[in-house]
């Protein structure tokens, strides 16, 4: 499952000058974050690394919570589609391979967004809307691999996918664990005998 992507800087999000006032804002986020942690996020330090009057970013974010969650939220409006390698456990470990490229990639805005997200309950929030989304859209994984018998009829996706995926978060977000060469292949095993 993909986890939490940044917009690359300069890229066009539709809307207009809002639409642009946003991406500045939400580029100035991202950076601030992947320099200094939660505590060099302030709206008025957002504000000068975006080069929108202060008034603007108060008015429409106001406070250092609603830009994270802010930011959560452009990244859950960005596209992602569960890979379909014609099998369950290629399709978990290609979602694995996508989570930790995403959490061993250096800075990592997953991590920092991740980490952040534990000092606003806003950014918690958005945080958990996150995941949720990704996990509806992930559930199609499961249910082909019903249709191909690879599942039980009865398997929970939600399951399936905690059982591949959360493992991984455990070990390189919390436990900071080296990457091992098979640390995606090995839990989406454990997510493919969940699923039978």
């Amino acid at each position: 499952m993909e986890s939490i992507p940044q917009a690359p800087p300069g890229a066009a999000r539709p809307g207009g000058r809002t639409a642009r006032t946003r991406e500045r804002v939400l580029d100035a986020v991202a950076s601030l974050l992947l320099e200094g942690g939660f505590d060099a996020l302030t709206v008025d330090a957002v504000a000068t690394r975006s080069g929108v009057h202060r008034t603007t970013v108060y008015r429409r974010w106001r406070d250092t919570g609603s830009l994270l969650a802010d930011s959560l939220d452009a990244a859950r409006e960005q596209r992602w589609r569960p890979p379909d390698t014609g099998s369950l456990l290629g399709d978990l470990t290609e979602i694995n391979h996508q989570i930790v490229a995403a959490l061993t990639e250096e800075p990592s805005i997953t991590r920092a967004l991740i980490t952040a997200s534990f000092r606003s309950p806003a950014a918690a929030h958005a945080l958990r809307m996150f995941w949720e989304d990704r996990y509806t859209s992930a559930a199609v994984v499961i249910e082909r691999a019903v249709e191909r018998g690879e599942a039980t009829s009865g398997a929970d996706s939600r399951t399936v996918l905690i059982a591949s995926c959360a493992p991984i978060f455990y070990e390189l977000t919390l436990m900071r664990s080296p990457v091992s060469e098979d640390i995606a292949e090995r839990y989406a095993r454990v997510g493919t005998a969940a699923a039978t």
